[in-house]
């Protein structure tokens, strides 16, 4: 099959994802997939793929793309400033780009990292079925790599589900909140009874800057010291994106995408799934404060999440 893209200039990282690898963390294997989950997910429904199709994770901007054949694509995530031949594009929206059209995104307006799902999937080899590129490992994607200049990408078959000519858009209201300074609802625990009344107030009651170590490993994040009621060490235990460990030095560490199968640090909370995409879109420098929600608050956001995925799909294919 003919490439369908080629990547003029890589930015500073666009890797594959799709999905994410899942079903493997029991033998150490990251399951890695998008920072930005919904981002990811709504993309690939408004052209007509799986939710879960591959596509491109492009962080910072910098990225330019040159298009071979006509192609139905949807920019979501991040505002990356993203044009084709110098004109503004939409965003959260199905829309074709012609063949010998340049995509190009300038740099940050909003956010770390934007979606581009094309219709058909970006088709490269699974690695334990799935698509998604983990650095670390140099597995998935394409060839286990950040994508370079020269790079070319094959798409599958579209699934025909929607028109070419027929612009569908996620509507305002739906959009996700992005902020420089976001707040983010979690879940205390599992390990919240290891941490004193005192470090438990200064999670919940402080904002924590967002540190140059920021990845799709982790953040790690700087603040008012978090106090252990018997040190930070526990026997290695499973992980999660969204889990928040906290080291001896009391500096909390979200987990994100890229994250170890398991931790030895006490996890003080877990941020709730609808708020991931904050966390992920949020710049070395900005700040991010918690608040406790209770589990059942949690899986309410979570059922409305997929409801609202659910509507899109249909409204895609109708």
């Amino acid at each position: 099959m003919k490439p369908s893209l080629e990547v003029l200039e890589p930015g500073l990282l666009t890797t594959v994802q799709d999905g994410g690898r899942w079903g493997y963390q029991q033998y150490g294997m990251v399951v890695s997939g998008p920072m930005d989950p919904f981002a990811l997910q709504a993309a690939n429904v408004l052209v007509g793929n799986d939710r879960s199709d591959a596509g491109l994770e492009i962080t910072m901007g910098r990225a330019v793309f040159g298009f071979h054949r006509d192609c139905l694509i949807a920019i979501t995530g991040a505002d990356l400033g993203a044009t084709v031949d110098g004109e503004p594009v939409p965003m959260w929206c199905g829309f074709t780009v012609k063949k010998g059209q340049v995509l190009r995104f300038q740099g940050p307006v909003c956010g770390v990292r934007a979606y581009l799902a094309v219709a058909g999937g970006i088709d490269v080899p699974e690695v334990m079925g799935s698509k998604s590129t983990y650095l670390r490992g140099q597995i998935g994607g394409l060839g286990g790599r950040a994508l370079q200049k020269g790079d070319t990408l094959v798409v599958g078959t579209a699934s025909g589900n929607v028109s070419k000519e027929r612009k569908i858009c996620l509507s305002r209201r739906h959009l996700p909140r992005y902020a420089r300074n976001p707040t983010v609802r979690v879940v205390l625990g599992p390990d919240h009874e290891s941490f004193t009344q005192e470090g438990v107030h200064t999670f919940l009651h402080n904002r924590f800057t967002v540190t140059t170590q920021a990845d799709r490993m982790g953040y790690r994040l700087q603040g008012p010291p978090i106090t252990h009621r018997r040190g930070a060490d526990i026997l290695s235990d499973a992980t999660v994106m969204g889990t928040v460990q906290v080291p001896a030095d009391g500096q909390p560490i979200i987990l994100m995408a890229d994250r170890q199968t398991t931790g030895g640090y006490a996890r003080i909370a877990t941020v709730i799934s609808v708020d991931l995409p904050l966390v992920a879109q949020t710049l070395p420098g900005g700040t991010i404060a918690f608040q406790a929600v209770s589990v059942e608050e949690a899986q309410r956001l979570a059922v409305e999440r997929e409801q609202l995925l659910r509507l899109l799909m249909a409204g895609v294919r109708s």
